[in-house]
């Protein structure tokens, strides 16, 4: 009747992907947020309760702090988080440097006189500056 074909609609599906990963990281950043802000303002309501019972503020542990995800880990101290963040980067890095390696190998295997090899560039620098960022925030010093 109006001409539509259901085979049409096909190319446009491509579209729906990157919105689907759009929406769904905005959401999950949303959620999150309510989250944390839920889990601040019990904690809070909690602290007020115990000081009602006359408990000294200084003896209650303390509010969990919204900056970052290790930050709300109990008895994490910054330099343990700077170590595990460090160590992430690292792990991190020599994945993408050595998956770089291994594509530039393959591709020069592959074609000999071609300089595809050279795609394998482009992880192995991302690799190279996620070392870089992982030697930059280790815990220098007595940190350790």
């Amino acid at each position: 009747m109006f001409g539509f074909d259901p085979s049409d609609f096909i190319p446009y599906m491509i579209f729906a992907i990157p919105i689907i990963a759009i929406v769904g990281g905005i959401t999950l950043a949303i959620v999150r947020t309510l989250g944390r802000q839920r889990l601040i303002e019990l904690a809070q309501q909690e602290r007020i309760a115990a000081i009602q019972r006359g408990i000294e503020p200084s003896k209650l542990p303390a509010l969990p702090l919204m900056a970052d995800d290790d930050d709300l880990t109990p008895g994490i101290s910054p330099a343990e988080r700077d170590r595990r963040r460090s160590q992430g980067l690292l792990i991190g890095g020599v994945v993408t440097f050595a998956a770089g390696a291994g594509l530039s190998s393959f591709l020069a295997v592959i074609q000999s006189e071609e300089r595809a090899w050279a795609v394998g560039l482009i992880p192995i620098m991302i690799g190279l500056a996620l070392l870089l960022s992982a030697w930059i925030v280790a815990p220098k010093g007595g940190q350790r």
